[in-house]
């Protein structure tokens, strides 16, 4: 939340750049007469490690996606983690294959600016200022194309649920008028703020491998890993998106072992496996409330931003930072309202948004920055608030109370239309999965071989609870 006071970075533009495996090496042919001409020695990154319909999978795309991992968690990730990573990436960049085809098959396109907000938003949830993910892929020698394609997937394939279900028409009134019933029936009762990891396990009976990995990444989340950014990695939920993110839910809309957990889970606590048809569940509770009974303090706010042209070293500021701190100080003492501080921050350059994101819940915003906005009059500006890559002024423009437990009919849509993309996945995953040939190299754990006719296996259960929230607006 610190980053939506600071600031939202703008668009980034970036490339159109085609979803493509990497090419195959072929060895040179002999030719009659002249002789045998010896094949090029490919190098050990372009090792091919297999093929999906064709397509195939190198050493070089695993790296990628394990350097991407350690570098968005923030973590000193060994080797011998990478290794019992690897996997699971395996694993999930076949998927993404899979994923990939089926989107091209179907024409859909997947617009830059798409890409570009999507990037976006995973700075702001994480506190970093523009282009800051680029240039940290680019310092760690990681492909921003690596960050892209799995973007790219992601956002297709939403876009491929959306015309798997539109035939099956818009969420009625009917239908949104019964869940208003429904929840009226369950007033009194909890409701949970959950964000989810789903592994999916690929032979129920020989799960050890996907067991090993969700406690690897339960291991790393205790240690400070970002549970949006490793959800964004490897949740193989339609909320990785949004950071595995599933909003408030009541206990029918989850599995029932997830229930008993998170009705015992202090908040901000992250579950040990959880085992549900299909795979394995992470979960953290963010909140918990009674439904139809929760009011908060909601706030509107107005900044202005000064800008440094160098990251901040505390020990050592340079000149422009010093002044740009002596600015900020006599701004605060002199600029009030919430017009006026717009008007600042348009003269500065407008380098964040004056408008850090709409109406804010108070009691959701980090401690520090509840504090300062709790304790502010309204009009007035707030002290200077220093980042690495500036300085902030704060005005509160209105305070109310507001009971945000009560769902409107609209939030009912959405969240009856992310129920049913859910179930479509999973359905059509396991569908496409069943008719690609998927040839692995044999010391590879990936190892399979798929085809049109090949037999069901046990994971053709009846669909599970969905897992995943975010897909507003679809249909």
């Amino acid at each position: 939340m610190r980053a939506m006071l600071l600031g939202f970075a703008t668009c980034m533009a970036l490339p159109a750049l085609p979803v493509a495996a990497a090419p195959a090496h072929h060895a040179q042919r002999a030719h009659p007469g002249h002789g045998s001409v010896a094949p090029a020695a490919i190098p050990p990154e372009d090792a091919i490690l297999g093929t999906i319909n064709g397509q195939v999978l190198t050493e070089r795309d695993v790296d990628n996606r394990g350097k991407l991992f350690a570098l968005s968690t923030g973590l000193n990730i060994s080797p011998d983690l990478m290794q019992r990573l690897r996997p699971q990436i395996i694993r999930q960049l076949v998927d993404e294959r899979i994923k990939t085809q089926e989107i091209l098959k179907r024409h859909i396109n997947v617009e830059p600016q798409q890409i570009a907000q999507a990037i976006n938003n995973i700075e702001a949830r994480n506190g970093m200022p523009k282009n800051a993910l680029r240039d940290r892929l680019a310092q760690d020698g990681v492909s921003l194309t690596t960050l892209i394609d799995q973007i790219r997937v992601q956002i297709g394939w939403m876009q491929v649920l959306r015309e798997e279900i539109s035939g099956r028409g818009r969420i009625t009134a009917r239908e949104i008028s019964q869940r208003e019933e429904a929840l009226r029936a369950e007033e009194g009762r909890a409701q949970y703020n959950v964000s989810e990891i789903f592994i999916p396990v690929a032979d129920p009976r020989h799960a050890e491998t996907e067991l090993e990995f969700t406690r690897t990444i339960i291991t790393q989340l205790r240690n400070g890993a970002p549970f949006p950014i490793v959800a964004a990695q490897f949740s193989q939920a339609q909320t990785a998106l949004d950071g595995g993110t599933m909003g408030w839910v009541q206990e029918d809309s989850l599995d029932p072992p997830v229930v008993d957990i998170v009705r015992q889970m202090p908040i901000g606590a992250i579950s040990n496996p959880v085992k549900v048809a299909g795979g394995y569940v992470i979960v953290t509770v963010n909140g918990k409330r009674t439904i139809g009974h929760q009011n908060v303090t909601m706030v509107t706010v107005r900044q202005a931003f000064f800008p440094f042209t160098s990251p901040l070293n505390p020990q050592n500021p340079t000149d422009q930072q010093k002044l740009a701190l002596q600015k900020a100080t006599s701004a605060a003492q002199s600029v009030h309202g919430c017009d006026a501080m717009e008007a600042l921050n348009r003269s500065l350059g407008e380098k964040h948004p004056s408008d850090p994101g709409g109406q804010l819940v108070l009691e959701r915003l980090n401690p520090q920055m509840r504090q300062v906005l709790s304790d502010l009059p309204t009009g007035q500006s707030s002290r200077p608030l220093v980042s690495t890559d500036g300085i902030a002024l704060l005005a509160v423009c209105s305070k109310g109370q507001k009971n945000i437990a009560q769902q409107s009919p609209s939030e009912i849509a959405d969240s009856l239309m992310n129920e049913r993309v859910e179930q479509a996945s999973r359905q059509l995953e396991r569908d496409l999965e069943r008719r690609s040939v998927i040839e692995m190299r044999k010391d590879d754990k990936a190892d399979t071989a798929r085809h049109d006719d090949a037999p069901a296996t046990e994971d053709d259960t009846p669909a599970p609870k969905p897992h995943g929230k975010k897909a507003s607006g679809q249909g």
